[in-house]
């Protein structure tokens, strides 16, 4: 397309927000029309987002523009709804939601709005024709990439999961857990068995797999700022050779997916797009392990994956960034 996509973001102070614009303001073919934020109208962005000094002159807005091409909601739980709710909008403004409010099935229309499941690596044919997205939870897209290959060859019954998230993964606002004193050196288990992923990652896995998987997910809480760390790990009896070979092909055309040889870290995702996967069997044990950034293929960059696929444009446009390595 010749003309710039007109975007408008709302829920603008937080942490995705800010990654969000970040890839927005150097993406060949995205215009930001606002950005919108009760409480910081009238600042400029890098007041709040200060490492966007010299990158923009945009000021915060608490006025909604109606003449946009795609609007993503930046916001809370149960707060997207109740955006939509309040204000009007064009029924010709496609809609990427990073919230949890249209992920499942059971609530993922809205008045005549239909949302799809933002997981490209899941549902690309159907986010390409799609007018509105329900994009992905962090947790979900690290777990998901690295299953969705063996619940396409319905290889899954029980499946134990443990996963280690920064802190940037519990948002802006500050807790007793979100603290420097209390991350630093430190970790915690915490909602055991009963994160609120779990519903969409089993939904997807049922997708694919045409029945319940059983997942049992303990998440931790990591002393560092973003990343996710994930651990999959289940009884089959596919050789390591062979499920190799299955994620290989299945993640083929998949260009943020890495299917690796030796084990991963972290810093291989951090301030990137890509999820890197390993593999290991032992025993009757297969082990899978999978990172990403929580906030960029677990959120922001996952955002602009889809809404590159929305509008016809190259799924990596404005996503080619470099890991914090060192």
């Amino acid at each position: 397309m010749t003309e710039k996509i007109k975007i408008g973001i709302v829920g603008g102070a937080g942490y995705t927000a800010g990654e969000l614009i970040r890839l927005l303001i150097n993406h060949p073919n995205a215009n930001i029309s606002f950005v919108h934020s009760k409480s910081n109208a009238g600042k400029r962005l890098h007041e709040v987002h200060n490492d966007l000094i010299g990158d923009t002159t945009l000021l915060f807005t608490d006025k909604i523009e109606t003449d946009i091409d795609v609007i993503f909601l930046c916001v809370g739980y149960t707060e997207a709804r109740k955006f939509l709710t309040e204000n009007t909008i064009s029924a010709k403004t496609k809609i990427l939601d990073l919230s949890h409010d249209f992920r499942l099935e059971l609530n993922n229309n809205f008045n005549e709005r239909k949302f799809i499941y933002g997981l490209p690596e899941l549902n690309r044919d159907e986010i390409k024709v799609a007018d509105n997205i329900a994009n992905p939870g962090c947790f979900a897209t690290c777990i998901q990439l690295g299953l969705l290959p063996l619940a396409a060859e319905k290889k899954l019954v029980t499946i134990h999961t443990t996963g280690i998230t920064g802190s940037t993964g519990a948002g802006q606002g500050l807790q007793a857990t979100s603290h420097f004193s209390w991350r630093s050196n430190n970790i915690q288990a915490y909602k055991t068995l009963q994160h609120q992923h779990i519903d969409e990652i089993n939904q997807s896995l049922k997708q694919l797999q045409g029945n319940e998987v059983k997942l049992n997910f303990v998440p931790w809480r990591g002393d560092f700022a973003r990343g996710i760390f994930v651990t999959s790990y289940f009884e089959t009896e596919l050789s390591l050779a062979q499920a190799n070979e299955l994620y290989k092909t299945y993640y083929t055309t998949h260009p943020f997916v890495h299917v690796c040889d030796t084990m991963i870290d972290l810093k291989q995702v951090v301030n990137t797009n890509k999820a890197v996967l390993f593999l290991e069997k032992v025993n009757d044990q297969l082990i899978i392990h999978s990172a990403i950034d929580n906030l960029l293929k677990g959120a922001s960059g996952q955002a602009l994956q889809n809404m590159n696929l929305m509008f016809g444009l190259e799924e990596g446009a404005g996503l080619r960034l470099k890991a914090s390595k060192f």
